[in-house]
């Protein structure tokens, strides 16, 4: 397509100029400039003139009897293109030839293959160019590919030293790369809540174990007592058995509370929801601790103004909720062992508060008690009611119905435990 345009444009050149007496110039100028060879023939196909420019590869003037010649002569065209094999040096040849009067014609011709000296010149230098490139291109890859993969391969190190349980390391990238620094911060937090995760496990295992080794060693030895020393006295091994009974159902307790806060984490626990009294069941809750009000002293305070709230939720969540927060209030209260209940009806939402007038939670330590068995200065102690896993299924239970809660302590007057019950319509 270059070539053809080239010769096109000196042949309209010539045509343009074909009168001028400055023919023969303009046909060396144009020839010079377009590196093509114009020859002038006459009408017997002989050669008038031949431009001074007759690169290597062009038709050669003294080929008189070409065939194309006779053809366009003959054929009285104006114009016309012809694409031919140089018989001279067999290489292909475009022509365009042209009628520029009744007795003369133009024919323009170039050579179709690069066969000049300089396309040998840039081949040889585009070798060399190209294999420079290449060694280049390898060096600066090699460079980068280090640049971006040692740090990589440093993280990959300290992942796998994180693998084998050692959380006592550090992920960091020295080079200036957002997508890495992203990536150690993100591999530096997943660190840090594995190591939390493990201290949990093993705490939560320390003290499961604890809680069932306790009820596990009494009911041992209450056995024993009974079978051994109390085998004749009936009112003794009543006694006993009243104790072991007691720990079983403490047992009991602590198992239901394990499968109840997997099966939550697990989210296989749907809700099932229906439309119940908060009041009443509130109420429900506080009677089963009449025999700590009778043996223990205990005192619950119950505040409510509506005398019925009716509510839809999981029924049985809310009461392990409300349940659990009422037992980790006599697990924590003072010395006056007092436990208020607040039911209060806001414009938009029912808060229930649940207070204790013990000696408060550090705010440092705020974040963690809802996590299982979590215990200030992480010295466990066995509850006066429940298992410790009692503020864990709180928190799930009311996560599932999204419902805000939270907790607020001061120190040396009790923490109070809250949720907020969203006014809705919803059945």
């Amino acid at each position: 397509m270059s070539k053809t345009k080239d010769i096109a444009e000196v042949a309209n050149t010539l045509i343009k100029y074909k009168n001028s007496q400055n023919l023969v110039s303009i046909i060396d100028q144009e020839a010079m400039d377009n590196s093509v060879c114009v020859e002038i023939v006459n009408e017997k196909a002989s050669t008038i003139y031949a431009s001074a420019y007759f690169g290597k590869g062009c038709v050669s003037g003294k080929e008189q009897n070409l065939e194309y010649k006779s053809d366009f002569i003959n054929s009285n065209k104006r114009r016309q293109t012809y694409e031919l094999i140089n018989p001279m040096f067999d290489n292909r040849t475009l022509v365009q030839a042209i009628k520029l009067d009744s007795e003369n014609y133009a024919f323009i011709n170039t050579s179709m293959d690069p066969i000049d000296g300089t396309v040998h010149i840039l081949q040889t230098q585009l070798i060399f160019v190209t294999i420079i490139v290449l060694l280049l291109s390898f060096i600066i890859a090699y460079f980068i590919s280090r640049h971006i993969s040692n740090p990589i391969v440093q993280m990959n190190k300290a992942a796998k030293t994180l693998a084998e349980g050692q959380f006592n390391i550090s992920f960091k990238s020295d080079e200036d790369i957002k997508e890495l620094d992203e990536l150690a911060t993100t591999l530096n937090y997943a660190k840090d809540e594995l190591a939390k995760t493990d201290e949990l496990r093993q705490d939560l295992m320390a003290n499961v174990s604890h809680d069932l080794k306790t009820p596990l060693t009494m009911i041992k030895a209450y056995a024993e007592m009974s079978r051994d020393l109390h085998a004749k006295n009936k009112k003794k091994q009543e006694e006993d058995m009243n104790i072991i009974i007691s720990e079983v159902d403490r047992l009991t307790i602590l198992v239901n509370d394990i499968l109840e806060l997997s099966s939550m984490q697990s989210n296989i626990n749907e809700l099932q929801k229906e439309e119940f009294d908060l009041i009443h069941l509130t109420k429900e809750i506080l009677h089963r601790y009449q025999v700590l009000q009778e043996t223990e002293n205990y005192q619950f305070e119950f505040n409510h103004q509506e005398k019925e709230l009716m509510i839809y939720a999981d029924k049985k969540k809310i009461e392990q909720v409300i349940y659990n927060l009422v037992n980790n209030a006599i697990n924590y209260t003072g010395e006056d062992n007092k436990v208020i209940i607040n039911i209060i009806s806001e414009e938009k939402d029912i808060l229930i508060e649940i207070k204790d007038t013990g000696k408060g939670i550090k705010e440092s330590d705020l974040p963690y008690i809802w996590d299982k068995y979590y215990k200030n200065k992480k010295k466990h102690k066995r509850n006066l009611v429940g298992t410790g896993l009692g503020l864990s299924i709180v928190k799930n239970a009311l996560q599932l119905h999204h419902y805000e809660f939270g907790v607020t302590s001061e120190k040396n007057k009790g923490s109070c435990f809250y949720f907020k019950i969203p006014i809705t319509k919803e059945k």
